[in-house]
């Protein structure tokens, strides 16, 4: 309870910061949904997004150095705040792109501040605690952000208002806590490269995982109204798929810790491709049907990242965890800024079933890439704890790096 109490005001602005950001994105789609866009235009809109989160986790590091904690967060979300009152502006989505990237930004930026001020507060004996409470209150929040569109009218003064609110509460705890702001940590340097020499497969495996909850994430509800669900039941369809994904974490991480992850990688993959498949014939199921098949569709695709993550580690020195963390984050940004646009425009041309033979057809490659990299290299004999990993920033290694003690 003390850890909760002293991390109070950290976890009240992520919830606030979630329940803000994390409704965004399914709003836009089906505000886009309403005004005519087109499948690629709404696409677009969350490829911009992920580029936002991209330019985020690099550049927000280097702002937290030059003004501090405090006033790196307030600047993240005022341009998640102008990112969102813009949409009342305009109905061009091209324009509702750019500011997209705004949203994007803010996203990572403030994740970025709360890791970084939450990594130098915890110690060895607290630091399970906080990130179970930390991923308690992103996940929470996450889920609650996907309901609250079943409420908010498309295409509205209104919505938008609202979560720019959120937004700019999201301030308040943090502006008014009265614990001092930490020292500024020098900015992981950002090596791509050292993901894939430390495993070919875990950068596979985050690409993969972009590409299922990215796809799912922004154009998710392209595929919901095209299959005849309202816009309240979009939002159950969308929760659904996280509820799979914080459903799937327990037991996903007993069976990477006791098996060869690699196998874990490749059945879950197998998994995946099926749940693919039963998402496409859930269709014509009915609405309970299409919520048990998103349900399924979160419990196999969710944890891949994850997974791919322990797996990683498992061939790194603990110097290197920290830039490892954030390559990976890197491979994963990629993945996620082309799979919207890419599943939107495959909707179009082949219909709504299209986005999950493009998702299913990515877990193939994996299937196959992973039956492959098992011929050039040994399971390791020492390997890492499994630990769940947020897709927050670039950050993000500092707080898993105390928590990944070798077995």
């Amino acid at each position: 309870m003390r850890t909760i109490i002293s991390f109070a005001a950290l976890f009240l602005s992520v919830i606030l910061l979630q329940l803000s950001t994390g409704g965004v994105g399914p709003l836009d789609a089906i505000s886009g949904l309403t005004l005519e866009f087109s499948t690629e235009q709404i696409g677009l809109l969350g490829s911009s997004h992920f580029l936002g989160f991209f330019i985020g986790c690099w550049w927000a590091p280097r702002l937290m150095g030059s003004v501090g904690h405090s006033r790196a967060f307030a600047v993240c979300t005022a341009l998640g705040a102008m990112g969102l009152l813009g949409h009342t502006l305009t109905e061009n989505p091209y324009i509702w792109a750019a500011l997209r990237i705004a949203s994007g930004t803010c996203v990572a930026g403030c994740y970025t501040v709360i890791e970084a001020w939450l990594n130098a507060k915890v110690t060895n004996e607290t630091r399970g605690r906080a990130m179970g409470t930390y991923r308690i209150a992103d996940m929470g929040a996450s889920l609650c952000a996907q309901l609250i569109i079943a409420v908010l009218p498309p295409a509205s003064y209104i919505s938008y208002n609202l979560l720019a609110i959120l937004c700019c509460a999201s301030i308040l705890p943090l502006a008014m806590t009265r614990a001092s702001q930490p020292k500024t940590p020098d900015a992981p340097r950002l090596r791509p490269r050292l993901a894939w020499n430390s495993s070919p497969l875990a950068v596979a495996g985050v690409i993969v995982a972009a590409l299922s909850s990215a796809s799912m994430r922004m154009v998710g509800p392209v595929y919901g109204q095209e299959v005849g669900l309202g816009v309240d039941q979009i939002a159950f369809f969308l929760a659904s798929f996280v509820l799979g994904g914080a459903l799937a974490q327990y037991p996903l991480g007993w069976l990477a810790d006791k098996y060869d992850r690699r196998w874990v990688l490749i059945w879950l993959s197998a998994a995946a491709v099926i749940s693919c498949g039963i998402t496409m014939l859930a269709s014509g199921a009915g609405t309970a049907g299409v919520m048990l098949a998103a349900v399924l569709f979160g419990l196999t695709t969710f944890p891949i990242f994850s997974v791919s993550s322990a797996h990683a580690n498992d061939f790194a020195t603990t110097e290197q965890r920290v830039e490892l963390a954030a390559a990976l984050m890197f491979w994963y940004a990629l993945g996620a800024i082309a799979s919207p646009y890419i599943s939107s425009t495959l909707i179009r041309q082949f219909g709504p079933g299209a986005l999950f033979a493009f998702v299913a057809l990515g877990h193939v490659f994996l299937i196959v890439f992973g039956l492959a990299r098992m011929r050039s290299r040994p399971t390791p004999e020492t390997r890492t704890h499994y630990v769940y990993a947020p897709r927050t920033s670039f950050t993000i290694g500092r707080l898993l790096k105390g928590s990944r003690e070798k077995r």
